[in-house]
């Protein structure tokens, strides 16, 4: 039997014998999450570096992918992709390398992921794309990212890595201010525009793209030779006025507009607007199906969008804009978006799709 004059000493040992191990399980665990803080907050900060430079280098390489939409220049495009990777840091040192693939990217996930080269026939939401993955792992980029305090875990080192996609388009999408407000028949492309290569049709005698008049309706049925169907539109304004046409040369659409939308289309020739017609000069154009009989004074869909370089504009008894259509042309304030979108020679700057 204990003496009672023992039981005392004994409990007191038993306690502090608890707490210093409560104490040293504290402690433990203090510092093990001190030490998960402390490095994943640095892991967090290269996951970001190295995120910022998979975007950059996937935009750079896909704005490296043109001028011709039809046939994007591969090789060029992965090529500044990887330079373009080298003009980033990690921690303050620069990066070397990246993994980067060229292919088309689905906008509506159908394949989802990068479709590898060769593509035979690209689909209406497939997009010209790089996608550029950068890491710090072994033997790549200084290896991986080495812990500080983890190690009382039993850990040393964290791979990282981060991947962009970036995309070029055909217009499907015209923001505020794209559009020029002259919207023409889409057989003019039958005529002056090769979709199999994606350039416009070229003048045998001259080597340069066949030019012709878009003239009004009324003076210019269908797309005969040398002239085609174009109307003054006023984009979703439901006016008939020369002043609101005038006013949206010099601005451009007031709105966004997207294929499949409604654009108005004004009747009568108006002839003086002619004057007010810049040239030389760029612009892109809506294309409607159709502009026959009827078409009018109503609402028409829009079905793509087209660059056209004015050569000049004529205001006589038959009123017309003389120009050709362009390729590779870098359509200000518009996006593919996640629609189809049909080349006309215009292209969208390079956008993440991820």
């Amino acid at each position: 039997m204990v003496e009672f004059g023992l039981i005392l000493p004994l409990l007191l040992l038993l306690v502090f014998g608890m707490v210093e191990f409560s104490i040293a399980l504290c402690l433990t665990a203090l510092v093990g999450t001190t030490a998960l803080a402390v490095d994943l907050g640095r892991a967090w900060v290269v996951r970001n570096e190295l995120q910022n430079a998979a975007d950059a280098a996937a935009l750079a390489g896909a704005g490296s992918l043109g001028p011709n939409y039809k046939s994007p220049n591969w090789t060029q495009a992965a090529a500044k992709a990887q330079s373009a990777i080298t003009l980033n840091r990690t921690e303050g040192t620069p990066l070397v390398t990246a993994q980067v693939q060229t292919g088309y990217w689905n906008v509506k996930g159908t394949p989802a992921g990068m479709q590898a080269l060769p593509v035979a026939s690209p689909g209406a939401y497939d997009r010209p794309a790089v996608q550029v993955t950068v890491s710090r792992a072994a033997g790549q980029n200084g290896g991986p990212l080495s812990l500080v305090l983890a190690p009382v875990l039993g850990i040393t080192t964290l791979p990282i890595s981060a991947t962009a996609v970036a995309v070029i388009s055909a217009p499907g999408y015209a923001g505020p201010g794209a559009l020029f407000p002259q919207a023409i028949s889409q057989c003019l492309y039958s005529a002056y525009w090769n979709a199999t290569t994606g350039q416009p049709v070229n003048d045998p005698a001259t080597g340069q793209p066949k030019e012709f008049m878009i003239g009004s309706t009324y003076n210019y049925t269908g797309c005969a030779a040398g002239m085609g169907s174009g109307q003054w539109t006023s984009f979703q304004l439901n006016v008939q006025d020369v002043t609101s046409i005038r006013n949206l040369i010099a601005n451009g659409n007031p709105t966004p507009l997207q294929i499949g939308d409604m654009t108005w289309i004004q009747s009568g020739m108006k002839n003086s607007i002619y004057n007010n017609v810049p040239y030389p000069a760029d612009v892109l154009l809506p294309v409607v199906a159709s502009l026959g009989s009827g078409s009018t004074g109503s609402p028409v869909p829009i079905v793509a969008f087209a660059p056209f370089h004015i050569e000049s504009a004529d205001n006589g008894s038959k009123p017309y804009i003389y120009g050709h259509f362009i390729a590779g042309y870098k359509a200000a304030a518009a996006s593919g978006g996640s629609g189809s979108a049909t080349y006309y020679g215009a292209v969208t700057a390079p956008s993440l799709a991820n």
